[in-house]
């Protein structure tokens, strides 16, 4: 290998950029031969929780659905190897991305490692020209999410973030009810999920079924299992020693210096459908409640208040995130079904309700005669079959690397504001809170000594 392991981040160059970009998609020249190839696809981080949760290694798995899987990376040798057996024992099997990208020069990579680890391997990756899947959230950190947006505008690559609900018909038809007007200017949304992991007492853990019990960081270590790369599983984040709180997957989910807890993770998937209907970028303010935050554990329930200008024609808005315990006034007092998971349009005209799976509009007496409009958002030929489309033929794809590093920016916006303590006023141009100073370590933080993006 041409570099070391803490010093192959200093050739890269990313730098974040002042300038306002729309929502655009920008791929290499495609030559005809590429629309019925069989590309070249590399899975970098194929585990989870070590035979049960394996969320890298099903994302992987849909990639080789449409290309020929050639290539396997991980910190641990045992996710290697039990992905290798799928194929036949006949992948190319690493421990370091960088190896991999330069012996095996994959056309495709797919990325499903912790969160810390996705920019620097999709830097990586498209500066050999790759196209790149990335599971969700897309980055650690506001700064990241900048950089990697940058980056993709600048490589000229198919992008695809791992957000997979919004490839469904679903959010489609709620897309179009909102943009064509049936509820009226919509100026209020809510966001809510049940999902309650992270910091929260032991009872309070065992009720919502959390992954892991932890509510301080731990002052012993524990052995480090023969087949990690411990170091290596670290990279830019800060040294500690091995503990079972943080591995195997998801369990480091909620630790700041490797994760962003709910706000991020299940924001990306949430979020993600307002900021499509409504055509959100950058928020104006950002203020969060929650219990007293702390330094390294994100929080099980909170809430986050999004203030937006307007938009064209649509209004000014107030979006507000609650995870855990915390749910909307409007949905304590009955006034909507109590759905455990939700997002709730409110228009001057009406009100649109959607989860994943299903909507309704309310009032129903009030629609009960309801002509909906003709649909105008094409069907998705699948999260997954989209992107290797794109890869082949430049087409675009709804969830690249522009879109996402938006999306992506505005959900760490919501810990940042929860971690200061403050209402942010947030200037996108210079990527800081004007009225926050303190809040810059947690916009872009500093990587571990050897360890940088340039």
């Amino acid at each position: 290998m041409p570099t070391t392991r803490r010093d192959f981040l200093r050739t890269t160059t990313a730098a974040a950029s002042a300038a306002s970009v729309p929502y655009v998609f920008t791929s290499r020249a495609v030559r005809a031969e590429d629309k019925n190839s069989r590309k070249r696809v590399a899975a970098i981080g194929v585990g989870g929780s070590r035979g049960r949760y394996n969320r890298g290694g099903a994302v992987a798995n849909q990639a080789a659905k449409f290309a020929d899987m050639i290539a396997v990376c991980d910190v641990d040798k045992m996710h290697t190897s039990e992905f290798s057996a799928k194929f036949g024992n006949k992948l190319a099997q690493y421990g370091d991305y960088r190896e991999l990208l330069e012996k095996e020069k994959p056309d495709l990579v797919t990325i499903g490692t912790p969160d810390h680890w996705h920019v620097p391997i999709a830097i990586a990756a498209l500066k050999a020209g790759c196209d790149v899947y990335c599971e969700k959230p897309l980055t650690h950190n506001v700064y990241e999410a900048r950089v990697i947006r940058e980056a993709t505008l600048n490589a000229k690559v198919a992008t695809q973030m791992g957000t997979q609900i919004h490839a469904g018909d679903n959010y489609r038809r709620v897309v179009e009810l909102v943009q064509s007007g049936c509820i009226g200017p919509v100026r209020e949304c809510h966001v809510w999920v049940s999902r309650a992991w992270g910091r929260q007492s032991k009872a309070e853990s065992e009720a919502n079924q959390d992954r892991v019990y932890v509510e301080e960081r731990p002052t012993t270590e524990d052995p480090i299992p023969a087949d990690l790369d411990w170091d290596l599983w670290l990279g830019p984040a800060p040294e500690r020693p091995f503990h079972s709180v943080y591995f195997p997957g998801p369990k480091w989910y909620r630790w700041w210096d490797f994760g962003n807890g709910t706000m991020s993770d299940l924001g990306s998937h949430w979020i993600d459908l307002p900021f499509w209907a409504l055509k959100l970028q950058k928020p104006l303010t950002v203020e969060a409640q929650g219990p007293t935050p702390h330094p390294e554990i994100a929080p099980a329930s909170m809430q986050v208040k999004y203030e937006y200008a307007a938009r064209g024609d649509m209004p000014e808005l107030q979006l507000t995130w609650y995870q855990g315990t915390n749910k909307p006034k409007i949905w304590h007092e009955g006034k909507i079904p109590k759905w455990g998971n939700g997002a709730l349009f409110i228009g001057d005209k009406g009100m649109v309700l959607a989860d994943y799976g299903k909507h309704t509009l309310l009032p129903e007496k009030e629609f009960a005669d309801f002509q909906r409009p003709e649909p105008f958002i094409p069907k998705s030929r699948g999260h997954h079959a989209e992107w290797i489309h794109g890869c082949k033929t430049g087409e675009p794809t709804t969830c690249n690397f522009t879109y996402a590093g938006w999306l992506t920016e505005a959900n760490h916006l919501g810990n940042v504001a929860f971690r200061v303590g403050k209402k942010l006023e947030w200037d996108p141009d210079n990527l800081q809170a004007k009225n926050a100073p303190e809040a810059a370590p947690l916009i872009r933080r500093e990587y571990r000594k050897g360890w940088s993006l340039g």
